[in-house]
């Protein structure tokens, strides 16, 4: 261990590898039910060289590497190792925006770039990003999209990795590939921009869309050390409005209606004690708001940007009343409990810290997955099944349903808190994760980002994608060091 130690401080420098016990054991575990495991080293690494190096490395060492570019917490347990000796590959440094194209609305960026850090460049130049739900306020920009992580506006989402266009990767072998518009013969980024190139089209280079096999890879495949993102124009008008429902089901029609016209911006549909933590910041803001919120909620946004920005948001305005008014719902600017001013800014910043799904119960487990719209309702009930009958309060499951590619998938998602601190809680709501995820993939729930135990249960009914799947990684990662125990690896 020692000899690997020194060439590690070698390639990225005495103080940036660290085996401090406090730090290794932060990096053992997550909010996930993972099995904790510490880490060998965490190496923080500045450049793509340096990434490289490592990674060509671990090849003869047959070392594993887990790459993490977000900070703490963390909940999927996909940063946490399953290999022995693993040495986490710290990306969090390298968090420069290396170009912010206006006319293209392209920006090029580091892993290590964060929402709230990109948001501010951004606005310099006119210019925002869509974002999830409340993101970390340390998260990585790349690495939420790499996951595919929801975003907010879904007549923007034009495909699932959206908006993910060309990246840098270091693949499991060692080599450098440069996806989409990037990987043409001029390989340099100066060169591509001179010759009016923005790194903008994800596909090729030739006929395959490599950045697919990085997708919700888990950092299984490679390791990304830049990406360009596709980005919008800053609104000079933004509101937000609310259709409330006793029930999710007096939604789905009128949901639906809007997004076949595309109208609105951010359109989200989320249930009372997801709000509820959203805008409560301690136990008893939130219990307090869950009885006063309405049990659901569409929350649409209208923005007006360079083009007739108030004639557009007043006719859409006017255009998203009338469906609303037809289906019998109200449509509205304050709702018991929440201002639109209120939501809005929220919607539009990353999230408090502590993260606003750790500030109810001190823990949070998720299940989330692609659906229909029209299906939801009854995968609903069926965790809510769940939950009575391990006597786990319904009322405390936070719901939230994000529209994806236009509206023609969802991404459904239930956020069960836990006290960590109580074993009785934390063995129950493992339970529960487990029992509830297994009944919802009977159902058809599709579970395209498998984390954790989730891997067995897809892969287990899938054996022809798992096998293709490893014959993949053997070819990208001939020697499985990259994040081995992840998928079906």
């Amino acid at each position: 261990m020692d000899n690997k130690k020194e060439k590690l401080m070698s390639i990225v420098g005495k103080e940036n590898v660290l085996d401090d016990p406090e730090i290794l054991e932060a990096h053992s575990s997550d909010h996930s039910f993972a099995r904790p495991m510490n880490p060998r080293f965490l190496v923080k690494v500045k450049s793509v060289d340096q990434v490289q190096e490592i990674v060509g490395w671990a090849n003869q060492t047959r070392t594993p590497l887990v790459p993490v570019s977000s900070g703490p917490p963390h909940f999927n347990g996909d940063t946490v190792p399953s290999a022995t000796g693993a040495i986490i590959v710290d990306l969090s440094g390298m968090d420069k925006i290396l170009r912010i194209d206006r006319r293209n609305r392209v920006a090029l960026i580091e892993p290590g770039v964060t929402y709230g850090q990109l948001q501010t460049e951004l606005a310099k130049e006119s210019l925002t990003a869509c974002t999830p739900l409340l993101p970390r306020v340390n998260k990585s920009v790349i690495a939420s999209l790499l996951e595919r992580q929801p975003t907010l506006i879904p007549k923007f989402h034009w495909s699932f990795p959206e908006p993910l266009r060309c990246l840098e990767v270091v693949w499991g072998g060692g080599e450098i590939f440069w996806t989409g518009e990037a990987g043409g013969q001029v390989r340099s980024l100066e060169k591509q921009w001179e010759n009016g190139l923005a790194q903008l089209d994800p596909k090729g280079p030739l006929e395959t869309d490599w950045h697919r096999l990085i997708s919700a890879s888990q950092g299984t495949m490679g390791i990304v050390t830049w990406a360009t993102i596709k980005c919008q124009i800053l609104p000079k008008i933004h509101k937000l409005f609310f259709v409330p429902a006793k029930s999710l089901e007096d939604l789905v029609d009128c949901a639906y209606r809007l997004l076949r016209l595309r109208l609105g911006d951010e359109l989200l549909l989320i249930n009372s004690s997801n709000l509820a933590s959203l805008l409560g910041e301690n136990p008893r803001e939130i219990s307090a708001l869950k009885e006063e919120l309405p049990p659901w909620v569409i929350i649409i946004g209208i923005a007006g940007r360079d083009i007739l920005p108030e004639e557009k948001v007043e006719v859409q305005e006017q255009d998203i009343q009338e469906i609303v008014h037809q289906f019998g719902l109200q449509f509205a600017s304050t709702i018991p409990g929440a201002t639109s001013a209120r939501v809005l800014d929220l919607l539009l910043r990353p999230s408090r810290t502590p993260y606003w799904k750790l500030s109810y119960r001190g823990g949070c487990r998720d299940i989330f997955f692609l659906t229909l719209l029209e299906k939801a309702p009854e995968l609903v009930r069926t965790v809510h099944a769940c939950a009575e009958a391990l006597d786990y309060p319904r009322t405390d499951i936070g719901i939230y349903i994000q529209p994806q590619h236009q509206g023609v998938a969802n991404h459904c998602e239930f956020n069960l808190p836990f006290d960590p601190a109580n074993a009785r809680d934390v063995t129950r709501v493992k339970e529960l994760f487990a029992r509830a995820s297994e009944e919802l993939i009977k159902q058809g729930a599709y579970f395209s980002r498998p984390y954790d135990i989730w891997a067995n249960m897809v892969y287990g009914r899938d054996i022809q994608t798992a096998s293709l799947l490893k014959e993949i990684k053997d070819i990208f990662d001939p020697n499985h060091v990259l994040n081995p125990g992840k998928l079906c690896f």
